[in-house]
């Protein structure tokens, strides 16, 4: 992995290999810049402080062995990623303003991607994950993941069903205390309906009844013109000697009629006065029935008013923007669909409440079988993490776990008792430490001192990576606090942990330290900053100056060496053997 300029870091790589490395070094060396960058290339939230003073950017790069068939292997192929001889390559950039990228493989992807990648390679255990894990609903969620499909396969349906019910019940609520605003809602759909059903709207019928308002208020108008140009065009029968337009065109015909037959283009014009004349004698007949059939009648009139006052009042009440009769037409039309929606809320009712007592009674056999699955976890969780605390220097201490429901009417009925539930099942969870025989356990937040905190913390850790499938384990500082025996057992189990997978320790401790397969130290230069030379692999001999200097404080110390060399003799002898 290379780190540049990031924190104190100015240009650093850093070589992890197989089995168990130790990371060391002073105080603000940079030995959390280790953590930082693993955890930004894993997906890691991206914080701009994090670039050093001075620089536009901070980039981790790393490279990756895959395990063959791994499912990050199979993702990151998904992503389009190209591996380096089975080996894949990573790298994220945060930059100053705090925009962040990701490239994998050779392609640039989401930053999410990376923190898929993550969980199927590596488990981070830190000082932070163990306050995480004091709290009970984390030690609920470590349960579950420790208990695996046991618990993963009923929790998952329960989910479903718990996510159906609350649909169902928030649903049948809303019906239930809306009753009142659904059933004036219903009263006034009923009222506008039954009103637009009395006037028997048709559609169309405002603008036919608009054209013969107008027609009958102007009929007298209307019927004196029409009389006027039928006289025009058919003569006045009270006078004889007036000229019409028919008589002029009669005679027009007959003058062309007599030399037609002279020249064919005055023919044509002789013809087409034909067709004026038929169309003339069509235009007088049409006049005179018109004038007959006019009828100035003021009560169709006031009847015609009346109507459209009606229907007027109807579209000012249902009408839309644009103020029509269509508009009431496609109200009343949505209007029936949503009286017959209210109409059938109480039958809606009746059938969600049924299925929400189906969903409860699901539910709670689904509840009762992730609680007896956690039970039975509980136990083997238990029994392990108090195996792992005998080797770490706390024979006697024993953990346990307090697996509870909290009573509600309001809840669904278990073993016959109604509890209440949540997404998560039924189950109150807390770790219980006693320490030493006599002791009442009691929660490991109150019941553990600082250094026995530390090692059941750690104790859990390595349960759980027993549990986990990740090649690698990042283990930052979970010793402190620890010191003396306890310590070197703690290395001890860390060496045992790194016989099956990839353990990377940063660690201030020398009793751990020495326990390693790979001793890399961080130092920083005179400048304080932290270049490619500065996080060294320690041959045997550059180890005992470092180890010294952890137990004394002085490199060259003749007793801090002799314990270093101890250390180190003491850590080899069971792999010896």
């Amino acid at each position: 992995m290379r780190i540049r300029d990031l924190g104190v870091i100015d240009d650093a790589v850093v070589e992890l290999a197989p089995g168990f490395t130790a990371v060391t070094g002073e105080t603000g060396a940079g030995k959390t810049m280790v953590v930082t960058s693993l955890g930004l290339l894993l997906g890691g939230r991206a914080d701009p402080a994090l670039v050093r003073g001075g620089s536009d950017r901070a980039v981790v790069e790393g490279r990756i062995e895959l395990p063959a068939g791994s499912p990050a292997a199979a993702r990151a192929l998904e992503a389009g990623a190209e591996l380096d001889d089975g080996a894949l390559l990573i790298s994220r950039t945060v930059s100053a303003e705090g925009r962040s990228r990701a490239h994998v493989g050779g392609r640039s992807v989401p930053v999410g991607l990376l923190a898929e990648l993550g969980e199927d390679l590596i488990a981070v255990h830190g000082q932070t994950d163990q306050q995480r894990l004091l709290r009970p609903s984390r030690q609920r969620g470590a349960l579950d993941r420790y208990a695996g499909e046991a618990v993963a396969e009923p929790l998952a349906r329960y989910r479903e069903v718990y996510r159906s019910l609350r649909e169902v019940s928030a649903t049948l609520e809303e019906l239930t205390t809306k009753a009142r605003e659904r059933a004036q809602e219903a009263d006034l759909l009923r009222f506008g309906l039954e009103e637009i059903g009395a006037a028997e709207p048709v559609a169309g019928e405002d603008v036919e009844l608009a054209a013969e308002a107008e027609r009958l208020g102007h009929a007298d108008a209307l019927s004196g013109a029409a009389t006027q140009a039928h006289a025009a065009l058919a003569g006045d029968p009270a006078d004889p000697d007036s000229l019409d337009a028919g008589t002029l065109l009669a005679q027009s015909r007959r003058a062309l009629e007599a030399v037609r037959h002279h020249d064919e283009r005055l023919a044509a014009l002789a013809d087409r006065l034909n067709e004026v004349g038929y169309l003339l004698a069509d235009v007088a007949g049409d006049l005179a029935g018109y004038a007959d059939d006019l009828d100035a009648d003021p009560v169709r009139l006031a009847a015609v008013e009346d109507r459209r006052a009606v229907l007027s009042q109807l579209v000012r009440k249902y009408g839309g923007p644009e103020n029509s009769l269509a508009e009431v037409l496609e109200w009343a039309e949505a209007g029936s669909l949503r009286l017959a929606e209210l109409d059938g809320d109480d039958g809606r009712i009746d059938e969600l409440g049924a299925q929400e007592t189906a969903l409860r009674a699901e539910l709670a056999e689904l509840a009762a079988e992730v609680s007896a699955a956690r039970h039975a976890a509980a136990d083997r969780f238990a029994a392990a993490v108090s195996a792992e605390l005998a080797e770490l220097a706390m024979p006697h201490a024993r953990v346990s776990f307090a697996i509870s429901q909290v009573e509600d009417l309001a809840g669904i009925e278990i073993d016959g008792r109604t509890v209440t539930y949540g997404p998560h099942g039924v189950d109150e969870v807390e770790v219980l430490l006693a320490p030493h025989p006599g002791a009442q356990p009691r929660p490991i937040a109150k019941g553990a001192s600082g250094g026995e905190l530390s090692r059941v913390m750690l104790a859990v850790e390595v349960v759980f990576a027993g549990a986990d499938p990740v090649p690698t384990y990042l283990f930052d500082e979970v010793d402190a606090g620890v010191g003396g025996k306890a310590a070197v057992e703690i290395g001890r189990r860390l060496a045992k942990l790194a016989q099956s997978a990839q353990v990377v320790v940063v660690t201030h401790l020398p009793q751990v330290a020495a326990f390693a397969d790979r001793h890399l130290v961080v130092v920083k230069t005179n400048d304080g900053t932290v270049t490619r030379s500065g996080v060294k692999v320690l041959n045997d001999e550059e180890r005992v100056r470092e180890l010294s200097r952890m137990l004394a404080g002085l490199e060259d110390s003749e007793l801090g060496r002799a314990h270093a060399e101890e250390l180190l003799a003491t850590a080899r002898a069971p792999r010896a053997d």
